[in-house]
């Protein structure tokens, strides 16, 4: 399978000069405003991933374009930069309006953070350069690269592994991982089978295959201008696409139980008076308002809702939702703080927490966060001078365990997690591989307040979607400010309430049992197959690269 044109170049001689292409600067702008138009592939785009499948034809025909490595690199740097910078610029509104940063720094930590990001796309625009036996296209000749079925599977490799680094590397940050867009696209199927990365990884082989056939039609001339180069890509694209929108019809879990009836509470908190002690005292009086109104068989409050030690709580408080538990038969998830009693009767150790109040139960349930956002729960080493610059209350909290046990409400569990914990797919489907009697529910709570009215918002409830889609599981999320939301097994939002409001929202939530491949096996699918398909690309494709010049020559 060739990677090179055949066809209008003349052999090179063995004793030629050869001139290197070099690009223009505008193939780098125009990859940058393809990388910003990307971030519309994302909530609250509806049906944004057919957007985004146009935007990965392009940048797939972009890099064919480039002349080796290094521009390939560069290329998919600038798609990066500008897909992060107006994808996540809602971070400018944490750190300089409620963390208190100078707004030149906020605007700077921002693009700093942007670049960061910016390298895992560039990392997988050259490896599949190299893979791809483009690499050293520039050095040798002057002819484009031909899109082929080695390059293709190689992008798509190269694309899935550089995306699973960057929600690794350093904790991780898969936000924008291009699988979350098609949660209303045509590879939302796939979700249960491989997961996020799985879903970007046939994202990124369609939009390859779509330009290889594009480009073998552009090549021929006369009547017959498409033939087997153009028509099998084409064909496997729609394949794909086709089973991707067939999938949702099998199913992987079953109702289990009886389903809940659940209230999930919305403080609308503001996130400046959140800690102050006026704040405190307020949240108090609106969450055992709230709590008390009616019972259910799970009320769930935000992520630290009650900004205390239980052990603080004030005894009117704790006995009023003491009282309404064990009159109403109804449970409640509490978002609090915890902490280790030390021996001199000091607190140590503070975790950001969940606390399950069960009927005529005595003790308490406590989840405790165990994948902590930098710089806002952990502070990374060398880096306590940046904090500073900042006003947040939170700063070095200890972790939880990776897999906690389930909290139960009428025999059925229910799996937590916090906030930022929600967009680690491979980790919410280790608590459920892992446990004994796998959770038929989902819950997350968060306090998204601290990004105020932006994108972050349905962007993070997309990532929930996918996390009901990845593991066939319902879930309630439930947010100070918004996105207070229910969403069923299949990814669909059944009710939701409008952002930065006051309010409670009442669901009858049906639990699930079963598990998904993609809970079997994480991510480990998409990976093995994206490093074995690299990994035969690298060995054979520069290879065959350099054979070709050298027929070239003879």
């Amino acid at each position: 399978m060739s990677t090179r044109l055949r066809e209008s170049v003349p052999p090179s001689p063995p004793d030629a000069v050869v001139v290197s292409r070099t690009l223009p600067r505008w193939h780098y702008l125009a990859a940058l405003a393809a990388g910003a138009a990307n971030t519309l592939s994302f909530a609250p785009t509806p049906h944004g991933g057919w957007l985004e499948i146009a935007v990965f034809v392009f940048l797939y025909a972009w890099l064919t374009r480039t002349t080796g490595w290094k521009s390939a690199a560069l290329t998919g740097g600038a798609f990066g930069f500008g897909n992060f910078v107006t994808g996540v610029w809602w971070l400018y509104v944490s750190m300089h309006d409620y963390g208190g940063m100078a707004a030149p720094l906020a605007l700077a930590a921002l693009v700093l953070f942007s670049l960061y990001l910016a390298l895992y796309p560039a990392f997988s625009a050259g490896l599949w350069s190299f893979c791809a036996g483009h690499a050293g296209n520039g050095k040798h000749d002057v002819r484009p690269f031909a899109p082929t079925w080695h390059g293709a599977l190689a992008f798509a490799s190269a694309w899935a592994l550089g995306e699973w680094l960057r929600g690794t590397v350093f904790t991780g940050f898969p936000w924008l991982a291009s699988g979350y867009a098609q949660a209303d696209g045509p590879f939302a199927g796939f979700a249960p089978l491989v997961g996020t990365y799985g879903i970007g990884w046939v994202l990124a082989l369609v939009a390859a295959l779509l330009v290889q056939a594009l480009h073998s039609t552009a090549r021929r001339s006369g009547p017959r201008r498409v033939g087997a180069g153009t028509a099998m890509p084409v064909v496997l694209a729609l394949a794909l696409m086709a089973a991707g929108l067939l999938l949702p019809r099998v199913t992987w879990t079953l109702p289990a139980n009886a389903p809940l009836t659940v209230r999930i509470l919305q403080g609308n908190v503001k996130q400046e008076m959140k800690f102050d002690e006026a704040g405190v005292r307020d949240a108090l009086a609106l969450y055992q308002k709230m709590i008390t109104e009616k019972p259910a068989d799970l009320v769930v409050t935000p992520e630290t809702a009650i900004p205390m030690l239980p052990e603080q709580f004030p005894e009117p408080f704790a006995h009023a939702l003491r009282t309404f538990a064990d009159t109403t038969g109804t449970s409640m998830l509490l978002g609090a703080f915890g902490a280790t009693l030390g021996e001199g009767g000091q607190y140590t150790d503070e975790t950001n927490s969940l606390y399950g109040v069960t009927p005529d139960t005595a003790g308490l349930y406590r989840y405790d966060k165990h994948h902590l956002v930098p710089f806002g729960e952990f502070v990374p080493w060398g880096f306590h001078w940046f904090v500073q610059l900042m006003n947040i209350p939170l700063g070095d909290l200890a972790r939880g365990t990776p897999v906690q046990k389930a909290f139960v409400v009428h025999n059925q569990p229910v799996a937590v997690d916090i906030c930022y914990e929600d967009i680690f797919g491979e980790e919410i489907a280790r608590t459920l591989r892992d446990a004994a009697v796998p959770a038929g529910v989902l819950i997350n709570t968060s306090n998204l307040a601290w990004f105020g009215n932006t994108i972050a918002l349905d962007q993070h409830l997309q990532m929930a979607r996918m996390r009901t889609l990845e593991t066939g599981r319902p879930m309630l999320a439930a947010t100070n400010t918004g996105a207070t939301a229910a969403i069923d097994a299949h990814g669909r939002v059944i009710a939701r309430l409008p952002a930065f409001t006051v309010g409670s929202l009442d669901v009858a939530i049906q639990g699930t049992a079963g598990l998904t491949p993609y809970i079997t096996s994480g991510n480990n699918t998409v990976l093995a197959v994206s490093l074995i398909l690299l990994a035969f690309g690298f060995a054979f494709g520069p290879a065959r690269s350099k054979a070709r010049r050298k027929d070239d020559r003879r």
